[in-house]
């Protein structure tokens, strides 16, 4: 049934997605319905009471698509079908129609920077001659050399290792990723026509929106010659320069192209929408979130800033001036399938670094040994602050769990392709992909009859979503309880800070929005008292009125300063 505080879906409603809560699926592993170790489609229908239940608005499926799984499925070898191990597109309209029963949205990834090498295009494209129609979707070239023998530029490829790679016939062709994953020739008009089409097919079906993989690296300057990178080889938002002009990434040519994707949004009532996955400068990101874009773009720097109330009350400072110059609302994420899960950072040191947490994964999670007292009960107090923001918040499958990063898999265990790109240097994302536990118990913990295509760690059943719908103090609990809430104290997207300089500095951050609703986070090491007020919700307990070191409170009060 719908969530007891949902209004009535409304199937004209445009702006759903403006303070929507969005809970990302990894199919692979989130629920196994036939028992082949791999999570599918009927797997996810079946879960939908329980998404429908805890209160999120929509549920994202992260890649589901026809897929060798040389990077998670996010290597497509058919944009229209579902991988046949995952199910039938006959099972996907039925999970479209079970969620629309239950007042659910469905958003799929879209994958258009590259596709699988396995694609019927790439492999007509590789039968074919040099500078044929075929290769003109891709990106073929010839190799520098005597003989051709060296790669056409020095481009890195994101996963490690070089950009290109070269067939029999002595040409090369371009993989900002995996080898198994040849980047798209997005100047050819056939490709971006195919992929209106692919738009049009999901939306045909009922997808209400759709989260857009490596927006920023569609648009490549592909004039000959081809521009070496020299140094400056990083692909980090901060090294991409300012104005554009970067052969491969945050060209600003991307933007005409979902200018043609808006042009088909807008044919559908109520309109499609899109989230961009833009690893850019926080400068560029608007374009991305434009009315006549895409519509919204990842706040990435929410996810990567330090429970520092300084450093956030910046960071949303400036997402939320950047999304109303979009004429968009903000995105609040801590964690994705990409990250370590939040609850195993927050319980590192402070100051570290993606690169500490890399060398902290090598060790399997074991130097320095992580504080886990400390991870969970940042984790609580930072669950509250996001669902508080105006904007959608996007919740990772397992995070309402508090499911720590599963550091210790076996080396023979791990399939991202990080790790061998990369010679053994950076572990990769597996860790974070480990399927759900759904029971206490069970060669799986519930996820399916037949065990799981990641192993699961011994102790998984303690996060079990069966033993924490039992413990008020759980973090599930707590998850619903604050979407529970949020519907009802949700009125506009206005934020007031209500905190003083001063009392930033010392760790409190405390801002108000509509209905009265204030929420308090204390990110210091020492207590703060609580002004007068309900108390509506905690991350934690509040003794003697007093808000403890990492902890958040939701209140009503109608103070207008703390004591």
């Amino acid at each position: 049934m719908p969530h007891p505080d949902s209004p009535a879906p409304s199937p004209h409603d445009a702006d759903w997605w403006r303070q929507a809560v969005v809970y990302q699926v990894y199919p692979r592993s989130f629920a196994d319905s036939d028992g082949d170790g791999i999570g599918d489609i009927p797997g996810v229908t079946s879960r939908l009471p329980y998404l429908a239940e805890l209160g999120v608005d929509a549920v994202w499926l992260s890649p589901f698509y026809p897929s060798q799984l040389a990077d998670g499925g996010y290597d497509v070898a058919d944009y229209r079908d579902v991988d046949p191990r995952l199910g039938t597109l006959d099972d996907f309209d039925e999970m479209v129609a079970t969620a629309g029963r239950l007042g659910l949205k469905i958003m799929v990834d879209i994958v258009p920077n590259h596709s699988s090498d396995q694609h019927v295009w790439f492999q007509e494209a590789l039968a074919a001659a040099p500078g044929s129609a075929a290769r003109e979707r891709y990106v073929f070239r010839d190799g520098r050399g005597e003989r051709g023998e060296l790669p056409p530029t020095d481009w890195p490829s994101s996963f490690g290792g070089p950009a290109w790679t070269r067939i029999p016939d002595g040409q090369w062709y371009l993989h900002l990723y995996a080898p198994e994953q040849p980047d798209f020739n997005w100047d050819n008009p056939e490709v971006r026509e195919d992929f209106h089409d692919t738009l049009r097919f999901w939306s045909d079906r009922g997808v209400a929106g759709f989260r857009v993989d490596v927006a920023h690296g569609l648009a490549k300057d592909l004039r000959a010659p081809l521009r070496d990178l020299g140094e400056q080889r990083s692909y980090q938002p901060d090294a991409l320069p300012v104005d554009g002009s970067h052969p491969l990434w945050d060209r600003d040519a991307v933007h005409e192209i979902y200018r043609g994707w808006r042009q088909v949004f807008n044919a559908y009532d109520p309109p499609r929408f899109a989230v961009a996955e833009a690893w850019v400068r926080t400068s560029r990101r608007t374009a991305y979130a434009s009315s006549d874009g895409l519509g919204q773009a990842f706040n990435f720097d929410f996810l990567g800033a330090r429970l520092d109330a300084g450093e956030l009350h910046s960071t949303i400072d400036t997402a939320l001036a950047d999304a109303r110059r979009a004429g968009a609302t903000s995105t609040w994420v801590l964690s994705n399938h990409d990250v370590v899960r939040h609850v195993s950072r927050y319980a590192l040191p402070v100051d570290y670094t993606k690169q500490d947490i890399e060398a902290w994964l090598l060790t399997d999670g074991r130097e320095p040994v992580p504080d886990r007292a400390a991870g969970v009960r940042k984790a609580r107090a930072a669950a509250l602050l996001m669902l508080a923001l105006p904007g959608s918040a996007y919740v990772y499958q397992g995070e309402e769990l508090g499911l720590p990063e599963v550091a210790g898999l076996e080396r023979a265990d791990l399939q991202d392709p990080m790790w061998v790109r990369s010679g053994g240097r950076v572990k990769g994302r597996d860790g974070c992909r480990v399927p759900l536990p759904w029971t206490g118990e069970g060669s799986s913990f519930g996820f399916g009859p037949g065990g799981s295509w990641l192993p699961q760690p011994a102790d998984w059943g303690q996060y079990a979503a069966d033993a924490q719908n039992e413990d008020e103090d759980s973090f599930l609990r707590l998850y619903r309880e604050a979407l529970r809430l949020r519907r009802t104290l949700v009125a506009d997207e206005d934020l007031k800070w209500q905190s003083s300089p001063d009392q930033t500095r010392r760790g409190l951050l405390w801002f108000a929005r509509a209905n009265d609703w204030h929420t308090l986070s204390n990110l210091g090491d020492q207590p703060v008292p609580l002004p007068p007020g309900e108390i509506l919700l905690a991350s934690g307990p509040l003794p003697d009125d007093e808000l403890p070191p990492w902890t958040t409170a939701w209140l009503r009060t109608g103070s207008a300063s703390a004591r």
